[in-house]
């Protein structure tokens, strides 16, 4: 898409992206859809807590959402090469609606159980798998490769921003007698319904990449293409496991908060928003930084001490330390996520961009994934071990890529094949 159209844009401005019409309204549309998000990602552990009172039970629902998603993902960067990335938004976000409204409807006839929530978790990861690649790639589309850096900082921004309010929201609802957990399934329906109607906003794009290819073969050749350039090789592989690892934290909030700490489930919602305090004070800053020359720097500091949070969560000594702990790990991860998006995208050509950001999000695939073992290591050594484990391998991760960055093999230009 071609930005003759586009107003100019201030390169300083934190908010400048914002400044595109297009891009204002995909960027509305992500809003709620994280809103509607993130009430469900909470429900999801407060329900399946509920029914089983289990971390292994918790670790399951998150690892069929992962297994979900490591199929869906590559093919989702295939559909968004290869179809209009609205068309494929719309769709993923129409299956998000329909899990919330299908699980809101058998929570208030009293009829839910668990295995409900593993078709559920099976729905949002394969929408996940989708909308993940479309958002990103279509965000690029619209803003140029010289503001990208800003628009995936305030796309993330939208997302921390309704962390602080929708796990909150979503926990208090669950607990008023009269909303209960299935009406704030239903009034996350809702809030996906306006995501809806902002994505009919958005531009139809043409795509990018012919239509009449086996998907496998875009598949692989999108993985060949990750594979022949070592530096965006190493940004994937470090992401996936930084991720996997490291964000499984999250799956295990409503056991550390209501096992641990001996709360409830409006606590679980307040400790699940400390991290979008964290996320909200540092975006601003960074949306400034984003496309500046030390991106990558400012990234790996962010992947360590994410890491390092991690680590820490699990040794918190109370309620309120861990909170703080929370809030500061919620930073950590939005410099990283961000700034990892932005550089992989920059160092991919158009036709490879959606590929390449489902390659990225096949991180959340791996945290989904992982969450089953790491909740029956949970039940043997202790939920704190666990959190420790998790931190503990994110932090090696993001070591070893400092390490290999650095080396002097890295510092060689890479020979690419044009095949």
């Amino acid at each position: 898409m071609s930005r003759s159209n586009s107003p100019p844009t201030d390169q300083q401005s934190a908010f400048s992206s914002l400044r595109i019409p297009a891009y204002r309204a995909l960027w509305w549309a992500g809003l709620f859809s994280f809103m509607s998000v993130q009430m469900q990602f909470l429900l999801r552990g407060i329900l399946a807590w509920e029914l089983t009172e289990r971390e292994g039970a918790l670790g399951l629902t998150y690892m069929v959402f992962g297994a979900t998603m490591l199929i869906a993902t590559p093919l989702g960067g295939v559909a968004t090469d290869r179809f209009p990335k609205r068309r494929v938004l719309l769709l993923s976000q129409s299956l998000i609606t329909l899990a919330a409204v299908a699980m809101g409807i058998v929570v208030i006839l009293g009829i839910e159980q668990f295995w409900m929530l593993l078709v559920a978790g099976v729905a949002q990861g394969a929408a996940f798998g989708f909308y993940g690649p479309a958002r990103v790639a279509m965000a690029a589309d619209l803003v140029g490769r010289d503001q990208l850096g800003n628009a995936i900082t305030l796309s993330l921004l939208s997302m921390s921003g309704t962390r602080v309010f929708a796990p909150s929201l979503a926990g208090v609802l669950a607990g008023v007698a009269a909303v209960g957990i299935g009406g704030a399934y239903l009034i996350s329906a809702a809030f996906s319904v306006i995501s809806l109607i902002n994505v009919l906003r958005v531009p139809n794009i043409a795509a990018t990449s012919p239509g009449n290819r086996n998907p496998l073969a875009e598949i692989r050749e999108g993985v060949r293409y990750v594979a022949a350039r070592p530096e965006l090789k190493r940004l994937v592989v470090c992401s996936f496991v930084v991720i996997m690892f490291g964000f499984n934290y999250v799956a295990f909030i409503p056991a550390l908060v209501e096992g641990v700490f001996d709360l409830d489930d409006v606590w679980v919602g307040v400790i699940s928003s400390a991290s979008s305090v964290g996320a909200i004070a540092v975006s601003i800053p960074l949306a400034r930084r984003a496309d500046s020359a030390g991106a990558k720097n400012i990234m790996i500091i962010a992947g360590l001490l994410f890491g390092a949070g991690v680590v820490v969560l699990g040794q918190a000594p109370s309620f309120w330390f861990a909170f703080v702990a929370v809030a500061f790990i919620g930073a950590f991860t939005t410099g990283y996520q961000s700034l990892s998006n932005t550089l992989a995208l920059g160092m991919a050509e158009k036709s490879y961009q959606g590929r390449v950001q489902s390659l990225m999000q096949l991180s959340f695939a791996g945290f989904g994934i992982a969450a089953l073992p790491l909740g029956a290591l949970a039940e043997i050594l202790g939920l704190r071990v666990a959190i420790a484990v998790m931190g503990s391998v994110a932090l090696a991760a993001m070591v070893a890529y400092t390490v290999l960055e650095r080396s002097p093999a890295a510092q060689e230009p890479a020979v690419v094949s044009q095949k």
